[in-house]
């Protein structure tokens, strides 16, 4: 079997030098069915390796409930038919853009300041995770046939803290867990990064998009030996809901990689392939020096102006960084496998004809009234409700003092219904859901009275008393890099009517995993849609597909609000009319040759009875403008001194990243 070791300027392949040519694709991110496809367009682009991230709560979203941890262990085998090398960050924390960083709600719900740290607690259920995890990986690795050369310990560690005693601990765990291959740590070329997220004897590389000579003279000060490797080549950007979508020049990338390579380095593409963040999994960021700023959700596509599209497509940049990679093959390049091909034929509106309201939904699929994520919440579980430990729908708490939030109901992606009631008689006052996180509807007595959200929490017209008000309350994506990460979601600061605390409030959740659940949806009492525009609730029909393979399609959702779309019960994310994402990607195997079923769970306005189903947004073609000279873009931080060095994610963007019009 094959050994590979990290030498004093190379990564050693039985002793022979060898240069990692790597391209970031999250096995997470891409239909099962559809990653050999994507694995063969890296080969061809002329990579020789890929890496993946692996989100800890995608597999344990609920503590001790593993889900379909094997599906590593298949990605992998997908990469070794593919004749490429694996590179395999386990976390336990990934930042990537996804949903809280990849750290399990009741995790941070649990230890909040206490991750990513020496805690015991919390090292003891990465523990726990990881025994369960890298069993896939250390079975596949290069030593035993398989394609896994390289694993990380933690990820960025440097952007966050400084706590060498807990990465120490994860570096000697991955070796427990028998792990053998080279450990490696990656970072912002920056020395406070790496002084913070070094181990030593282990591999240091750099995160950045550009200036790779000055990155790698910093890596070399805290790393006289050992390969140079750009661990994340940014070579375009993610996208932020109410945000213009962000593009980078190909020419300019292509050049930034070809530096890389000319200071005789291994470079990791990230992304080569984005993909889709299905199901409501994107996260968030904030803005602001420090990212402690305005709340920033991530829309659903992972497109990242990446060479390979989201819909699998080579894109110019794609033809650029081959050609520059080309010179560095062993061989000549593989061809390029076939395009994927959309659904034929101009887009077709597909009529509505089922509705249930968000009351009849959340009665049919919602969690028991009151907090059921407890668990470990220190204090928080031995609260009753006077009288008895039981509330009226059986479960700790149905009516608490103060809002709960969604990490005390236990509810990770998805909204939570407060309410609460305005004692009488007294004249209106502002009423306030005080840390709101991120987004409500409200109802007063049954009428909609606003929509607020964390910078605008306080409703238009004041609510006199008595009064019944209703607030749906829904996650946006939990950040995922900085010093919020692990903030905890809903009402965290109270409801106020004027200064004063509301008390006695019910809160029930409404998870997008329930409907995933088999058969749940069932239950859920469709009627007639209701005439006109602006209704919420969850909304039903059924289109055809004809024979003939389809790899993908598109569906937009003209004149609707915000919401989550299904098809056949794959969940395909959320959509927001604040763009810039317009299509949201159908995956080609969700797809069934004859009746299809869709669902659109619409959380703010409904549009009339039908969606667009069509091929899918068109290719990427041409270079957008550069903005004008001295332009600051809304949300990001202000362009960077000449010479600065980027670091950490979520960065600057990089050099020639320029705005373009909404997909």
């Amino acid at each position: 079997m094959s050994g590979f070791t990290v030498g004093d300027d190379h990564f050693l392949l039985d002793g022979r030098p060898v240069r990692l040519l790597s391209g970031a694709l999250h096995y997470f991110r891409v239909h099962e069915e559809q990653w050999g496809h994507r694995l063969a367009m890296l080969a061809a682009m002329g990579l020789n390796c890929v890496e993946t991230y692996v989100p800890w709560n995608l597999h344990e979203e609920r503590e001790g409930a593993y889900r379909d941890v094997g599906a590593l262990g298949r990605f992998l085998d997908a990469v070794r038919e593919a004749g490429l090398w694996a590179i395999v960050r386990p976390g336990p924390y990934i930042c990537a853009e996804w949903e809280n960083g990849g750290l399990p709600v009741w995790v941070t719900g649990r230890f909040g300041r206490r991750v990513r740290t020496r805690d015991a607690g919390y090292r003891a259920a990465v523990e726990r995770w990881f025994r369960e995890l890298l069993p896939q990986v250390v079975e596949r690795e290069i030593g035993r046939g398989g394609p896994v050369i390289l694993v990380q310990a933690e990820n960025e560690y440097g952007s966050y803290g400084s706590d060498a005693v807990y990465l120490e601990w994860l570096a000697g765990l991955l070796r427990e867990c028998g792990v053998s291959v080279p450990l490696f740590t990656s970072d912002g070329p920056e020395d406070h990064m790496l002084t913070g997220g070094s181990v030593p004897g282990l591999l240091a590389t750099a995160n950045f998009g550009s200036g790779a000579r000055e990155a790698f003279e910093v890596l070399r000060r805290h790393q006289p030996r050992g390969p140079l490797m750009c661990m994340e080549f940014w070579c375009g950007w993610f996208d932020h809901w109410g945000a213009e979508p962000v593009v980078r020049d190909p020419g300019e990338a292509a050049e930034a990689l070809r530096e890389v390579l000319e200071c005789g380095a291994s470079v990791n593409i990230y992304m080569a392939h984005g993909g889709t963040n299905f199901a409501g999994w994107a996260g968030a960021n904030r803005g602001g020096p420090v990212q402690d700023g305005v709340f920033q959700p991530t829309v659903t596509s992972y497109d990242y102006d990446a060479p390979v599209d989201e819909y699998g497509r080579a894109t110019e940049k794609f033809h650029l960084f081959r050609k520059v990679l080309e010179a560095y093959a062993e061989g000549p390049l593989p061809p390029l496998p076939p395009e994927p091909k959309g659904l034929a034929g101009p887009p077709v509106r597909v009529g509505l004809d089922g509705w249930a309201g968000l009351d009849d939904v959340l009665e049919a699929l919602g969690d028991p009234e009151g907090p059921s994520g407890l668990e470990g919440m220190e204090g928080l579980k031995d609260l009753e409700r006077p009288g008895g430990a039981e509330g009226s729908s059986g479960s700790v708490w149905a009516e608490s003092g103060v809002a709960p939030t969604f990490e005390e109901l236990g509810v990770g992606r998805g909204l939570v219904r407060y309410r609460v009631t305005v004692p009488g008689p007294r004249i209106p006052y502002p009423l306030t859901a005080a840390g709101l996180r991120d987004h409500a509807v409200v109802y007063v007595d049954g009428v909609r009275a606003g929509v607020l959200s964390e910078e605008s929490p306080t409703l238009p017209e004041p609510v006199a008393g008595p009064a019944e008000v209703e607030l749906w309350v829904e996650s946006l994506g939990r950040v995922n890099y900085g010093p919020r990460l692990g903030e905890p979601k809903g009402i965290t600061g109270g409801v106020l009517h004027e200064r004063q605390y509301l008390h006695g409030v019910r809160a029930r959740g409404l998870r997008l995993g329930a409907f995933e659940e088999a058969g749940t949806v069932a239950g859920v009492p469709f009627g007639p849609v209701p005439e006109g525009a602006g209704s919420t609730g969850l909304f039903r029909g059924t289109f055809t597909v004809g024979a003939g393979p389809v790899d993908h399609a598109g569906l937009r959702l003209p004149g609707w609000t915000r919401g989550f779309v299904w098809v056949n019960g794959f969940c395909l994310g959320r959509y927001w009319s604040v763009g810039p994402q317009e299509t949201l990607y159908v995956p080609g195997p969700v797809l069934r040759e004859g009746p299809n079923e869709l669902w659109v769970l619409e959380l703010e306005g409904a549009g009339e009875a039908w969606v667009e189903l069509g091929p899918g947004a068109p290719a990427r073609s041409g270079t957008p403008q550069p903005e004008p000279e001295g332009a600051v873009r809304s949300g990001t931080p202000r362009p960077e001194p000449e010479g600065a060095v980027r670091s950490g994610t979520p960065r600057p963007e990089p050099e020639g990243t320029v705005r373009s019009a909404a997909s």
